[in-house]
């Protein structure tokens, strides 16, 4: 069976195209299929690995090292499924592929152009991987009129032409407004929206309609008429506090049915709904967590995407509500800020700025014994913090921010200098590591080796390790026998830094030993919701 849902979002970006698509997949999954997704995007960046995150959120890393937008996170946990490099493509790595296709001689003396060459690539990338699952849905990064975007809804529409119909299923995302000042909705930009998608030549099978209000039948039927699409699948999409309620909303709308039926395929089990029972559950609590991520991209939640997740998700398996606090690190009044926190996170990130806010932080945590995590750049500020402040090292730096510090205890490695591309960090992906017994590393984990997404290219100098494990610090996980991959603090309730990227891993039902080890420290210093 090779089945193809593409998904498209008209009138204004981050509609939640990603979160509609896993949603969907998720409900294919229940009746037994086997769904993965992949996301296109129109940039001309080969992969986000360099943008800010400003612009772009989180750079989520696959198993494979491969760099991704955030959606591959999405797509991750909605389907408990591991991505890779097929299951993300840009316009830069597509056009890149192309053109060292034409300088190879590979097009035989062709004038190489947007089509057929551009699209043809980007179709075969649709296929990708056809032979592991039964279906593949597909997001269009970007929004219907975009210039950028235009040789992949072409790619699309060449592809829709070039398969039978009940092979491809087209569901188009787009927001229904509501004007205050009319009181009412407007399915005026919807039906722009479409209207466009049908000038190039598709016609959506279903429309999402992202809404803060409910949708009437007057209005489904208005949509339905002026886009020519079936009023039963006009589907609307409220805005919902938790997330993974959201499979079950599309569920109560028959949306699972109606592609099914279109793509003429049938469940290949009982349709399982004890998934539905266990979101239900997660979403009651009767504690909550006051937790404070200190970075420099506080402004932007999505800059935290799988940060945000991973505590949501194992605040909600201990009966708690996370409610998360981000300061940025630059803060004036940072600390004051950290009064009434039950835990401190300090998040990975690249650069200088927002250092110094970050190392005192740690320096709050660890002085009045509140729940530290540092993750990558987190990790390694917390060895600079207790280099400086407890062994007495006080210049202790990384060599990212002073190439000439006396005491480099965060590193570059010799075999690193020679990388040529901004975006060829050497440890990208997956690395195996030895867990120490009787730690808190092992206490979490239950497991003396483990295997952990990583993202950086500095590490903690192994030279300085001896000195510092004699003032309290504790290495209890190697990578190889040498580089540090976790540190603790002996004289801690819970202390602890980690190299790696544990957020990439969290799942719903599944949350990351660190993460929820991390919550059920932090509960300690909460209070019961009344």
């Amino acid at each position: 069976m090779e089945k193809y849902v593409f998904i498209t979002g008209g009138v204004v970006s981050s509609l939640g195209k990603g979160i509609s698509g896993a949603s969907i997949g998720k409900l294919l999954q229940l009746h037994g299929f086997k769904v993965t997704m992949i996301k296109f995007d129109p940039y001309i960046n080969v992969d986000p690995g360099t943008m800010n995150p400003y612009q772009h959120g989180e750079v989520f890393v696959t198993i494979d090292g491969t760099e991704s937008d955030l959606d591959l996170g999405t797509y991750e946990r909605f389907l408990d499924i591991y991505t890779s490099k097929a299951n993300t493509n840009t316009a830069g790595d597509i056009y890149q592929t192309v053109i060292n296709k034409e300088r190879n001689g590979d097009y035989g003396g062709d004038t190489v152009q947007v089509i057929p060459h551009i699209t043809d690539e980007i179709k075969k990338r649709f296929r990708a991987l056809k032979n592991n699952f039964d279906i593949s849905i597909i997001e269009i990064g970007g929004t219907i009129g975009d210039i950028e975007g235009l040789p992949f809804v072409e790619a699309v529409r060449q592809f829709q032409l070039e398969n039978s119909k009940e092979d491809v299923f087209s569901i188009h995302v787009t927001l229904v407004p509501y004007i205050s000042g009319a009181n009412e909705l407007k399915t005026k930009p919807t039906q722009h929206s479409v209207n466009k998608l049908r000038e190039i030549g598709i016609l959506p099978n279903m429309i999402i309609c992202r809404s803060g209000y409910r949708l009437n039948n007057l209005l489904k039927k208005k949509i339905s008429l002026f886009c020519n699409v079936d009023e039963n699948c006009v589907v609307e999409a409220l805005d919902s506090p938790y997330v993974y309620s959201i499979p079950e909303a599309l569920y109560k709308q028959n949306v699972d049915s109606l592609i099914m039926k279109k793509l003429n395929i049938k469940p290949a089990k009982r349709f399982d709904k004890k998934w539905f029972c266990k979101v239900r559950l997660l979403s009651k609590f009767n504690k909550k967590v006051n937790i404070a991520v200190v970075g420099k991209y506080a402004a932007l939640k999505d800059a935290y995407k799988s940060v945000d997740e991973s505590l949501n998700i194992a605040a909600a398996e201990v009966n708690a509500k996370a409610d998360i606090y981000y300061l940025d690190a630059e803060d004036e009044d940072l600390i004051k800020k950290l009064w009434g926190c039950n835990a401190i996170l300090v998040p990975g990130g690249f650069g200088n700025r927002g250092i110094e806010g970050k190392i005192k932080s740690i320096t709050y945590a660890r002085k009045n014994k509140i729940p530290f995590l540092g993750i990558c750049l987190g990790m390694q500020c917390s060895v600079i913090e207790i280099s400086r402040n407890l062994a007495k090292l006080e210049s202790a730096n990384s060599t990212e921010f002073d190439e000439n510090t006396k005491y480099p205890v965060i590193k570059i490695l010799d075999e690193q200098k020679k990388i040529k591309y901004r975006g060829g960090t050497m440890r990208l992906g997956n690395y195996k590591s030895e867990v120490k017994k009787n730690t808190l590393a092992y206490d979490l984990y239950r497991n003396t080796e483990i295997e952990e997404r990583h993202r950086h290219r500095y590490e903690m100098n192994p030279k300085f390790v001896g000195a510092l494990e004699k003032i309290g610090l504790l290495v209890s996980a190697r990578h190889k026998g040498v580089l540090p991959e976790i540190i603790e603090m002996k004289d801690h309730p819970f202390f602890i830094g980690v190299q790696f990227h544990p957020e990439f891993a969290s799942r719903p039902m599944k949350a990351h030993p660190i993460f929820k080890g991390f919550i059920k420290a932090a509960l300690k210093e909460s209070v019961n919701i009344k």
